[in-house]
């Protein structure tokens, strides 16, 4: 399949069902074939494997996962691209299309009924309006996923590789890589996409841990610091934690810190995941 190809049958499914793209649902439809089989290479798919595609759009990487992979699950809220998705699918018997809204979707409940116990490795185009959302669904969520491989607007990207002390250091970073082993793949331009967004886009991997790279008491308290560390970025971590509503006084949580080591003047984006499970386990203590 040429780049070509998949640029003229995205035209030809479009035109012969009258599909617009809606904006609001963030449509944009790879067409580059490079970055397509970049995307299917780094999922290191086979057939022993379950997939979960959240917003497979045409399909156009849903026949290539099928061919790949053992199952393939493909979740899409549009109704209008289900019509098209039975067409461009026709002939795969590995496959199931669900007319839903992932973030509504009881995925523990969901993924069971379709997989078993078996390990999930999630595939998706990710639409960017809802990103952070959905990856904070999949994280929080009490489902057996192996991996997940994405594209994200290359800025969320940058935020969920992201190193201590630099302006993309943020929650989103910390909650990530609690569970996950994260790594770049590409970056992808903007006339990879039809209709192009405009900005540059980033396949991502995250790989889950086999156990969290930190001791934790409490995990709510561990995901309460941090909250309260980014909540107010441009205060120190004193003030920024006495605004967090933790249960403690300024005085107790100055405490905490000097006990700890961690200079309070320091703001949340420079502390290490070690450096926030210190301060969430001495809160119950």
């Amino acid at each position: 399949m040429k780049e070509t190809s998949i640029k003229t049958s995205t035209l030809d499914l479009m035109k012969k069902y009258d599909f617009k793209t809606a904006k609001k649902l963030g449509q944009n439809f790879l067409t580059d074939e490079t970055v397509l089989k970049t995307i299917i290479d780094c999922s290191e798919l086979s057939k022993e494997d379950c997939v979960l595609e959240i917003g497979p759009g045409l399909g156009v990487m849903t026949q290539i996962l099928c061919e790949k992979a053992g199952r393939v699950l493909a979740v899409e809220i549009d109704r209008k691209l289900i019509q098209i998705l039975r067409v461009s699918l026709f002939g795969y018997e590995n496959v199931e299309i669900i007319n839903e809204d992932i973030l509504k979707l009881d995925l523990k409940k969901v993924l069971e009924e379709k997989f078993g116990s078996s390990p999930v490795k999630i595939v998706a185009n990710l639409p960017y309006y809802i990103t952070t959302p959905i990856i904070m669904k999949l994280l929080e969520e009490d489902i057996n996923l192996r991996s997940i491989t994405i594209m994200v607007q290359k800025e969320v990207g940058e935020r969920i590789c992201a190193a201590p002390g630099g302006k993309d250091y943020g929650a989103l970073t910390v909650a990530v890589q609690y569970r996950c082993i994260p790594r770049k793949i590409l970056v992808v331009p903007p006339d990879s996409f039809m209709p192009q967004p405009e900005v540059e886009s980033m396949v991502v991997r995250l790989d889950f841990r086999d156990k969290p790279p930190i001791t934790l008491k409490n995990e709510k308290m561990y995901f309460r610091v941090v909250k309260a560390s980014f909540g107010q970025r441009r205060k120190t971590l004193l003030n920024a934690l006495s605004a967090g509503n933790l249960g403690k006084t300024k005085d107790e949580l100055k405490d905490i810190l000097a006990r700890n080591g961690i200079d309070e003047k320091r703001r949340g984006e420079t502390l290490s995941l070690e450096e926030f499970a210190r301060i969430a386990n001495d809160l119950l203590s």
